[in-house]
């Protein structure tokens, strides 16, 4: 039974090691990155580049580059608050929580998405599952949201390689196990020593001919930053030409 009882403990923190390092794959204790974004949908296309800041878990730092349109709009985002700037009418709107699903810059990522206000290790429920037609070489997860939190999701599926526990696939479904969207995750590269998938492609289940791609130009992690990127002062500054 006291074996029985070691194992489950073990293979349960195996599970937090995966889910810990699904977290962190693209932040670190602190990461820069320049990124572009390429939003399809049936009428139109845009393309919008990026440099994004982030420290820990909870701290992340948006600033739109390109096209001259939207340069200069920022995305603040510090605990479970959120900030975005605009330029053109150099004003600072504070995001509610409310509002944390719904889309950025009209792509098919959330706010969420981009500036992780809610973990996967601390905010879901999770464990290994194994569907009828898994793979031998990939690991698949199914995470829950813990109670009383704002999170859309019913649940998560979350795939990842067997060998480093670099995802591949996420799939989100809605409170009536309907899916909502695919996340495919592909073109591993290495940016600073460190492996990820360079493309995270949004696929939504519920309109058809929308993608969204969001690509990593360049990455460095465990950076050291000037202390007022995280601050409302920094997202108010305006880029310089």
């Amino acid at each position: 039974m006291l074996q029985l009882i070691a194992q489950a403990h073990e293979a349960q923190r195996g599970v937090d090691r995966i889910i810990k390092s699904i977290d962190e794959l693209y932040r670190s204790t602190s990461s820069y990155a320049e990124m572009e974004m390429n939003v399809k949908t049936p009428h139109w296309k845009r393309t919008l580049k990026m440099k994004v800041w982030t420290k820990d878990m909870n701290k992340t730092f948006i600033r739109i580059t390109e096209p001259q349109k939207e340069r200069g709009v920022g995305t603040l985002r510090i605990g479970d608050e959120m900030w975005n700037y605009l330029p053109k009418i150099n004003k600072v709107i504070k995001v509610p929580p409310s509002m944390m699903m719904s889309s950025w810059m009209g792509s098919d990522f959330k706010n969420d998405d981009l500036v992780k206000e809610f973990s996967l290790l601390e905010d879901y429920k999770y464990k290994v599952i194994h569907p009828a037609d898994a793979k031998k070489n990939l690991i698949y997860i199914k995470c829950v949201p813990k109670k009383g939190l704002p999170i859309v999701w019913g649940k998560v599926i979350i795939i990842v390689r067997n060998s480093d526990y670099i995802p591949v696939q996420e799939k989100y479904y809605d409170e009536k196990g309907n899916l909502m969207r695919i996340m495919n995750f592909r073109e591993i590269k290495e940016f600073d020593g460190r492996k990820i998938p360079s493309i995270m492609e949004m696929l939504p289940q519920n309109k058809e001919g929308h993608k969204t791609v969001l690509e990593y130009i360049d990455a460095e992690f465990d950076v050291s930053f000037e202390r007022d990127v995280f601050t409302l002062r920094h997202l108010r500054s305006r880029i310089r030409n």
